[in-house]
């Protein structure tokens, strides 16, 4: 198992216990939240063709280059080598996208919200200085099994936050109140950043007040960021002739991870109907889980490479 050390603070009783932790995960479940964070292509180079499947393998290209595990039998995640050498606007891109992903982790694992969506999908509806400014959050999330919505501003960070950058964060996930007419319980603002290279986490969710409110629409069709790129590597995959059981599992060679997608879910993914692969994945949720699903009907598995130090 691999070890991330975190710290939770402010939290309200009945969401996450407030201290220092640290939380078990595996390759499997960091890559299937960096491939499901719901929001458009990272990079301008994906904007037309087979957009989501090369965002895919980007995305996964990027939790490559940058981590790698302490030793055979997990441990902390390191920093890479290659990562550490890259120049400051390289390690900015890249802590931008690690911040999503582990606020996808966490908020997935401890507060029971893996629907994540970025704002920007939501860019037709918002007024034009939030499309450009920073005075925004990043993420809004469905946790499972309520009606409940909460917002997030992740950051990357190469070192641990100060405490004016955490409540600046703060203040941009105060923003968002409401999506589809739903309030939003939490407002966390969330860093991963790295303690003697190794990956840490840190969120909160102080109660403070925001005169300058963002309302979003309901997500609808939008849920479509959150599947298109797992959907393009399912095609883009061979089923694994080989395999036996639940789920089936497609494999890319060129990324050593391979995809599952429950039955049902695939259906309406095909046929493009993503608010109701969601609400089917809802109903499904013991089921899936049961089947070794994660909830949204997604199972993800690293193959050995991931496992063995980035050279």
């Amino acid at each position: 198992m691999l070890k991330i050390d975190y710290e939770s603070d402010d939290f309200p009783p009945g969401t996450v216990a407030n201290g220092s932790a640290t939380l078990s995960v595996n390759w499997d479940e960091l890559l299937w939240a960096a491939i499901t964070i719901g929001r458009p292509n990272l990079h301008y180079v994906f904007m037309h063709g087979e957009a989501s499947y090369y965002e895919t393998i980007f995305r996964l290209s990027l939790m490559r280059m940058s981590l790698q595990q302490e030793r055979p039998s997990g441990g902390r995640l390191l920093m890479t080598e290659a990562f550490k050498n890259m120049d400051p606007s390289e390690k900015g891109a890249i802590n931008y996208f690690l911040g999503m992903v582990f606020c996808k982790l966490f908020s997935a694992k401890l507060l029971d919200t893996p629907w994540l969506l970025h704002l920007d999908v939501f860019r037709d509806d918002l007024e034009p200085e939030l499309l450009s400014g920073h005075s925004r959050p990043d993420l809004v999330g469905h946790q499972c099994g309520t009606d409940e919505w909460h917002s997030f501003e992740s950051k990357g960070r190469i070192k641990s936050p100060s405490e004016q950058t955490k409540r600046d964060a703060k203040s941009q996930a105060d923003r968002l109140i409401s999506v589809g007419g739903k309030n939003c319980s939490l407002h966390v603002a969330s860093f991963s950043y790295f303690r003697k290279s190794a990956i840490a986490y840190y969120w909160r969710d102080p109660i403070t007040a925001n005169d300058q409110p963002i309302k979003l629409p309901a997500a609808r069709n939008r849920w479509r960021h959150y599947y298109a790129p797992v959907l393009s590597l399912y095609f883009a995959a061979r089923e694994k002739p080989d395999e036996e059981g639940y789920p089936a599992f497609h494999y890319m060679e060129d990324a050593d991870v391979s995809v599952a997608i429950h039955p049902k879910i695939e259906r309406m993914l095909r046929e493009q109907n993503w608010e109701q692969a969601r609400e089917i994945a809802t109903l499904l949720r013991s089921e899936l889980l049961e089947s070794g699903y994660q909830p949204d009907g997604v199972a993800i598995r690293a193959g050995e490479s991931w496992y063995r130090p980035f050279k």
